[in-house]
Formats: C-alpha cells, structure tokens, sequence
C-alpha cells in the first residue's frame, strides 16, 4: 500500500481535473460527518497560561530571526510605508532572498508528491464572498505573515526589533541569542500603539521565558542553584508592575545575568554555542506546531498550500532555536496533517492519506530514534491516531461503505502502522514485541470481530422495531430470528464483496473470520430461543429452516476465503460448531412425537377404562374404543407427514415404535383377565375303582348330584354371560383384535404412500415400512388365539359344565347321553356364526371343536367315580362322538371334513379300548408301563403320571379306561397293584 498510496498524486490529478465544487462535495461525502471532533494534542499542555496567539506570534519571532540571520544579505529594516509602495512595484526586495521569493516562481510541490497531496488552484470555500478572501500576497514572507495571522504592524515592530538586536549584537546568530530577552530590552513603549499593549506584549515574553528555562527547560534545574528561584521572583514581580527594560537598567542586567546563566547550561558543563531557551519539550513542539499550520491555505483550512516546500524550508531553519530535527519534524507533521483532517469534519480524504504516507517515514523513524522524548511524543501522538482510528474500525460498517472503501484502506492502514509502531517503541499498551505481520493480523482480525458484532446487534435491534410496529399493525410477519437470518445473510454477503477484498491485504481470511463471528452472534440468539421451545409450531421450524440456510451461506463463504489458506480453513471452521438445525429439529418432532403417544397412552387407557365390549354396540360388533383409538393413530400419522420437515423416513420409526407400543398395550388389555384354556378345563379327580355292584347302587345318588350341579352351572353361566367376560364379550373381543389386525396394514400402506410423497423420499426406507406395526399385528394373531382358546373352553367346560362334565355318562350310560349336550352347544355355535368376525369365525368354531373333543375325552378318562363303563357301552359312546364330530361337519356346510379329521385322531384312536378285553387291558397296561419305566418295572408297576396326552400306547391313558371299567376284573387289578379306592 505504500506505493499504492504514494503515487497517488497521478491519478489524483485525473480524479481532481472535474469542477471543484463536484470535488469538494465528493470529499465531502467521502466519510460521514458525524460531528467535528477535537483531539487532545499530544505534544503535552504546558504549564503555564500561554495562548495559541501568543505562541504563533513567538514562532513568527523565531522564524523571522532565523531567516534573518540565515541570509546572504544584511538586515535591512523598510517602514510600513516603503512596504506598502513596493508592494505594487517590484517584489524584489533588500532582505532575504528565500523570505522575499516571488511567489510566481513556486514550481510543482514535491512535498505534495511525496504525500500524496494533490495540486490545484485554490478552492473558493462555500459561503465566502469575493470581499472576505484574503489578498494572495506576492512573496513567502508576505504569505507566511498572512497564514500565521501576524498584522502588518506586529510583523514591522518584529522587525525593527531584530534589526536592533542585529546592530547591538553583531555575528551573533539567532541560536545564540535569548530572543524574548533581546526583544524585552530593545522594544520600548513607544514601539506599540498603547502602553496597555506593550505590557502585554513583555507579560509574554515574561511567560516565554519562564516556561522555557524554569517550567519546560531542556536540561532538568539543579535544586541547588539559587538562579531559578530568583528568576520566578523577577518574572512574578515583573508580571505585577512592568520591568524597567533600559540598557542599563539594574533590574533588566540582574534578568539578562540569571536568564543567560540559566539558557547557557550544557549537559556536560561545557560552553556551548547553543543558547536553550526555546527547545525543551513540550514548549518547542507547540511553537513548532503554529510554525506547521502555516501549511494550511489561511482560505481553506482543508488544503495545503502550494508553496509548502518553500515554506517548509524555512520553518527547518527553526531547528536550530527550537532543538527539532527531522524525525521529530515527521512526527509533528504527521500531528498536524492528521489533526487538521480530523478538526475539519473529516471531509478531505486526501489529509488522512498524506498522514498515512508520513507515518510511514516515522516508522522508519522510530526504529533508529531511541531518545527517551521522541518515545514519549510517539507514544501519544500515535495513540491519540490509533484511538481515532480503532473508533471507526472496531465499527467500520457505520462509517464506511461501498463508495468510501478506499478511504477504509487507508483508515486501516493508519491504525495498523500506529499499532505496530507502537509495539516496537516503548509502548503502555503493548507490553511485549510481536512480529510484524501478527500485529497487523491481529488488529485486523478484533476489527473484523467488533465490527460484525456491532452490525448484527443494530441489525437485531433494526429487526426487533420493525416486528413491533408490524405487531400494531396486525400484520402477519415471518419470525424475528428467519427476518434476521435472512438480514445476516445479506450482511455477510456484502461484507464478502465490500470489505473482505481490502481487508484480506492484512488478513488472509478476513471474509473467514467475518462470517465466523456472524455464525457465533446469530447462534447465540437460536441457542437462546432453542432452550426457550416447549413444543414444535410450523414458527419454530421456519426458524430453524432459515438458521440451517443461514450457516449454509456462512460456511460457503469460509470455504471460499480458506481456498488458499494454509490450514484449508481448518481454524475458521473449527470456530463454527454447527447450529445442528436438524438435530434441533429431530429433537422437537421426537419431543412432539412423545406428546402424541402420551396422549394415544391416554386414550387408549380410558376407552378401555369405559369398554363394555358389548357386540351389540355396532353392526361390525367391536369395540367403539377400538374405532377411536385407531382414529387417533391415524391422525398422529396424518399430523406427522403435514410437518413441514425433511427427516420424515428417518423419524417415523419413533413415531410407527411408539405407535406399535401403544396398540400392543390395547390388545394385552383386550384380551387380560380372559383366561386361557387352562383356566376352564376342570382339574382331574383322583383315580377310582368300580365294579359292577356299585354302577347299581349308585344310580340314584348321582342323578341327584348331577341335577344339583346342572341347576348351580346354569347359574354360573348366566352370570358371566352377562359380564365383561361372558361369551358375547369375548365374541367381541376377538372381532376387535380382528379388525385393528385389518387396520395395521391398512395403516402400514398408507404410511408408506405419505412417505413416498413426503420431501424425504427414498425407495429403500419407503419399501421398509411394511414391517410397521409388525409387533401389534403379532400381539393380534396372538391374542385372537388366546381368546378363541379361551372361549372355547368357557363353553365348553363352564357354560355347558352341566350337560357335559356333570352330566354326560353320569350312572348309566344309555340314559345320560350327549345328545343334552349337543342342543345348547348347537344354539352356541349359532350365536357364534352370527357374532363372530367371518375371518376368525372358522378358527373360533374349530377351538370349540377342539375343546369339546378334549371334554369328551375328559369325562370318559377323568370323569370321577360316578363315571363306570362296561364293554356294550362302546357302541353308545362311538355313536355319541360320531353325533359330536357331525354337529361340526353339519353335512357339509361347517368345518371342513379333513379339519374335523385331524382334530378327531386321539378320540378316535382312544375309543377301542373300551370295547377292548379287560385282560387283554391289564397285559397291554403291563408292556407300556415296561416299555416306559424298564428293569424298575418288573418287581411292581409303578403308577403313571397324568401327563394329558392321551394316547392308546400311553400307560396312563389305558389305567384310566382300566378305572372306568365296570369288571371285577379291572377292580381286582387295580385294588391288588394300587389299592384304589372305590370312591373318593
């Protein structure tokens, strides 16, 4: 940039060759004008009360007299009068040539080249008229009396004065003369136009005096030295009555005397030339700061004159009186320069670039200048500049913008020198030396940082008053933080393409680092309203839609500006932890979709609380409550693909899990309490034997018990007929599990279609959804199997307990027979066939086949003492079980015949045996019980388990037809091998 800015004077000349007032206004617009602002100078405020006034006109002292006595030619001192006729003669004049220049003559400023500065014609400055502007004087002298403010007769009585001090002090130049104490002894009241003016005019050379050797002297007093308190009680007198001044004067020889032993000391003790009156710090810099500011046009306070090189030579030859050089000069001019760009409005750019070029040299400067005041002017000037500058950049985007760019690059360019200048010299801001270029970047990188914050907070706040006067107005406006995301994005947008190209010279990834503090301020507002979410709204998912675009846009612009890092941006990304939208969002509709189970757990808790399960309440005979609990799943389902997200597939199995839970929490509800086929079948009497003698004696008993155990069982079977689990209930209990098993696939289908259609389609996870709800379509096939066991032996052994188990075969077989039985369980397979579901209704009838053959078996095998058989009652039997088995066949249009086949095996295979020898019983008894006990069988049968698996080879099954057989034979048997009882 040092080049870049330095050439600027070729395409200034381009850019200033339009109208001036269309340059003025452009500088003008070049940086907003907030307010005028004031600096404090740096230089240090001097400690005592002399005017800016007094100090330019001292400065005009000093330098006229260091012209003077620079010159070629002897002092000539020309009246008032003789200046104004030569005036309009020739410029030509008797004194010093540089001072007397004509200004015709000035060629192009290389002072300006060198800053930057541009070269033109004077500018007329807005609102001043013809009459007001100061006549252009015809010499530097002239012009430099002009911009300093001195009038025609200050500057005349100067230089008589000098002329005077010349003549009484002959070769003696200007450094070795006490200038104020010179002037004191040869300007005499009479020289001014008043005595008021006069002790004025030795009120500050008094004041001169006293700060330049007691206040701010070069070399520090000796407190020893009686000479500076008697100076003070000189000057103090002085100051109340007006020093006598005459040569002789003892007062004025006692001040010349303590004044010359004073401005004579040297640091060694040694005589020196040099007389230091003038050149302690800040004294000497605030004289030389009037001196400077004659470098602005005394018309136009932004512009540099264009004689500023002949002027600036003879400012130098003040060095000499004031102990400057030229570091200490760049440094105050750098001041000047930069102060006046500041002090005006900020309105000519072209100030702020000449004092970015100039500190480039005082940087060259400060690394060479080790001298301890030097530090300390560096130090403050360059943090009153780096504060002014630090103002604007740690908030750059109030103050620049796209057609003030080139102004931010210089603005930058002078904080960034200030600070790294700074780092280098003895700093109270930065305690330790870094390398050059971390200086840079990191100034960069907290501008950058402060900036973009600043910016998304006006922007949150510019959000924030527009939704509130939206709210007014009723209007209905996208959610404050999509409205800021969409704001932020543009932001980073334009930072990308306005400010990150200047910036990148400091800052490789400053579009980077930019975005990376957008990311963090807008992620802190989501993670604020995240925590704050209590359920999912289609607001809250358009926020989070608008932060997942958002960080899309941010990442690609860090991405982008890390192309050529070093790292791949690896640091930049790493600052921006991802907002996880999706997860946010995953979390919400996992959150919402617990919230919808919880409510489907409730539901299907109390329309199960309120279930009577009666068949009659619709024409499909199932549970009302199994309607309404289907009907909210398939809301959920309807109300889960209308969320306006893209992760359907990946969360419907929490939804179809929970779904499937809640169902199975239905079914296990339907079908508890129901009981199983264990819960009905009668537990088995403990094993008898019987003779024919007792079938007899008997009779009479056993009719009278069967009848009394028919009239309680009848009674048992209305009451639970009437009940929650009576056969109408369980009827309806099967036809509900039935139809939400038809539902589920229907459900499972329809989820598949909305998946499919849903913004998150994909084949592979759609066609995988068949397996939906797989676990309630199981726990239905289970549960209808459970409750059509359950059913069937209800009727079986509890609701016909009293024609089959307490009545079938009871005494005598011929008049007990089952044909009681087949009546009443024909009207139950009646009311089945018009209650049951058709698809359940062949699997319910084949269980009450199933449970009336195992109850045929029962009373034959375990029917208890008041059972006997003898062999002719197999014939009667046999075609009791055949009127059995074709109650289900009911020729043809009932159970299929091989269905009735296969379950009626075991009966069929068991009914020989009792038309079988009791003999031929007793040796089949013997080889099975061998058969299943071996060598332990031999010395004594033991006795058989029930194992309820009745088979003709299975020893248990031939003891029973063996106990129910009416023989003395079979008695004798079992009395000799078991010493079974005749009854029980």
């Amino acid at each position: 940039m040092s080049g870049r800015l330095r050439d600027r004077s070729s395409s200034q000349a381009k850019r200033h060759s339009h109208h001036q007032t269309t340059t003025t206004v452009a500088a003008a617009a070049a940086m907003p004008n907030f307010l005028t602002e004031t600096l404090p100078c740096p230089f240090g405020e001097l400690a005592t009360n002399l005017s800016d006034s007094a100090l330019r006109e001292t400065a005009y002292e000093i330098l006229v007299g260091a012209c003077r006595s620079t010159g070629g030619k002897p002092l000539t001192y020309i009246s008032q009068s003789e200046r104004n006729s030569e005036r309009t003669a020739t410029p030509t004049l008797t004194s010093t040539a540089s001072l007397q220049r004509s200004l015709t003559s000035t060629a192009a400023s290389k002072v300006k080249k060198a800053l930057g500065l541009r070269s033109s014609g004077r500018k007329k400055v807005s609102g001043e008229s013809d009459s007001e502007r100061v006549k252009k004087p015809v010499t530097i002298a002239e012009m430099l009396r002009v911009q300093m403010g001195i009038s025609e007769q200050t500057d005349s009585r100067v230089r008589r004065a000098l002329l005077r001090v010349a003549a009484a002090q002959l070769g003696r130049r200007i450094e070795s003369v006490v200038l104020p104490l010179e002037m004191l002894q040869q300007l005499k009241p009479s020289d001014f136009p008043n005595q008021g003016e006069y002790e004025a005019w030795q009120r500050r050379n008094l004041k001169l005096l006293e700060a330049g050797l007691l206040l701010h002297p070069l070399l520090p007093l000796d407190k020893t030295d009686a000479a500076p308190q008697r100076l003070r009680q000189i000057i103090r007198g002085a100051l109340e009555k007006p020093l006598e001044t005459g040569k002789n004067n003892e007062s004025m020889q006692a001040l010349r005397s303590i004044v010359l032993s004073l401005a004579c000391r040297t640091f060694d003790g040694s005589a020196s030339e040099t007389i230091h009156w003038a050149d302690g710090f800040p004294l000497n810099l605030r004289i030389y700061q009037m001196l400077l500011e004659a470098c602005f046009d005394v018309n136009d306070e932004t512009s540099v004159i264009e004689e500023v090189d002949e002027v600036l030579e003879l400012i130098k030859k003040t060095w000499v009186v004031l102990g400057m050089n030229q570091m200490l000069h760049n440094l105050c001019f750098l001041w000047i320069l930069f102060n006046r760009y500041v002090a005006t409005g900020e309105v000519e750019g072209d100030l702020l670039f000449a004092a970015n070029n100039l500190l480039m040299e005082v940087e060259k400067d400060s690394k060479s200048m080790k001298d301890p005041n030097y530090s300390k002017i560096l130090s403050s000037t360059l943090s009153a500049i780096l504060g002014w500058a630090e103002k604007r950049l740690l908030a750059y985007h109030n103050y620049f913008h796209s057609d003030n760019t080139e102004l931010l690059e210089c603005v930058v360019s002078v904080g960034v020198l200030s600070a790294k200048i700074m780092v280098e010299d003895i700093s109270h801001e930065y305690r330790k030396k870094r390398k050059e270029f971390d200086v840079a970047h990191e100034r960069v990188d907290t501008y950058i940082r402060s900036s973009l914050r600043t910016a998304f907070f006006q922007i949150m706040e510019k959000v924030k008053s527009s939704k509130r006067s939206s709210n007014k107005n009723q209007q209905n406006q996208l959610p404050f933080l999509s409205i800021l995301a969409q704001d932020v994005s543009t932001l980073a947008f334009s930072e990308k393409a306005i400010f990150s190209p200047i910036l990148k010279r400091w800052h490789p990834l400053s579009a980077g680092v930019a975005v990376a503090t957008l990311h963090s301020c807008y992620g802190n507002e989501l993670k604020q309203f995240v925590s704050s979410i209590g359920e999912l709204t289609p607001d809250i998912l358009q926020v989070l839609r608008a932060a997942e675009k958002l960080e899309k846009d941010l990442v690609q612009i860090a991405v982008e500006n890390s192309v050529d890092s070093e790292d791949g941006g690896k640091s930049i990304i790493r600052e921006m932890p991802p907002y996880e939208a999706e997860s946010v969002v995953s979390n919400l509709v996992k959150s919402w979709i617990k919230t919808r189970l919880d409510r489907l757990k409730e539901w299907v808790d109390r329309n199960l609380q309120q279930e009577v399960w009666d068949p009659r309440a619709n024409k499909e005979r199932f549970a009302p409550s199994s309607v309404e609990v289907l009907r909210i799943v398939d809301e959920a389902l309807e109300a889960f693909f209308l969320l306006p997200i893209s992760i359907h597939a990946a969360l419907l199995p929490d939804l179809t899990n929970g779904i499937d839970r809640c169902l199975q929490h239905y079914i296990s509800k339907a079908k508890s309490g129901c009981g199983t086929r264990s819960t009905f079948v009668p537990s088995m009497p403990a094993l008898t034997r019987c003779s024919s003698r007792s079938k007899v004696s008997g009779v009479f008993k056993k009719k009278e018990k069967f009848q009394k155990a028919q009239s309680r069982k009848s009674q048992v079977g209305t009451t639970n007929g009437n009940g929650s689990f009576g056969i109408p209930q369980l009827y309806c209990r099967i036809n509900t599990l039935q139809h939400i098993r038809t539902e589920l696939d229907v459900l499972a289908k329809r989820t598949i279609v909305h998946l499919r259609s849903s913004e998150s389609h994909n084949n592979n996870i759609a066609n995988g959804t068949g397996k939906a709800f797989e676990l309630s379509a199981a726990a239905c096939l289970e549960g209808i199997q459970q409750l059509c066991e359950a059913t069937a032996y209800k009727v079986i052994f509890q609701d016909l307990s009293h024609v089959l188990w307490d009545g079938l075969y009871v005494g005598e077989v011929s008049s007990s027979r089952i044909e009681p039985f087949l009546q009443e369980l024909e009207h139950y397979l009646e009311v089945l066939s018009l209650t049951v579901h058709d698809r359940v209704r062949t699997r319910v009838i084949t269980e009450v086949m199933k449970a009336s053959f195992d109850g045929f078996l029962l009373v034959l095998l375990a029917g208890g003492p008041a059972r006997a058989f003898s062999l002719q009652d197999y014939e009667t039997i046999a075609e009791d079980f055949k009127f059995l088995t074709d109650l289900f066949w009911s020729n043809g249009d009932g159970l299929p015949a091989d269905l009735i086949q296969k379950f009626s095996t075991t009966v069929k295979a068991i009914l020989p045996l009792f038309h079988t020898e009791t003999d031929s019983l007793i040796e089949q008894f013997k080889y099975m019980t061998a058969e299943s006990y071996g060598s332990s069988a031999k010395s004594k049968l033991p006795l058989p388990p029930t194992s309820g698996q009745w088979s003709p080879t299975e020893p248990n099954t031939l003891l029973r037809v063996l106990c129910y057989r009416s023989d003395e034979t079979a008695a004798k048997f079992l009395k000799k091998t078991y010493n079974l009882p005749k009854k029980l």
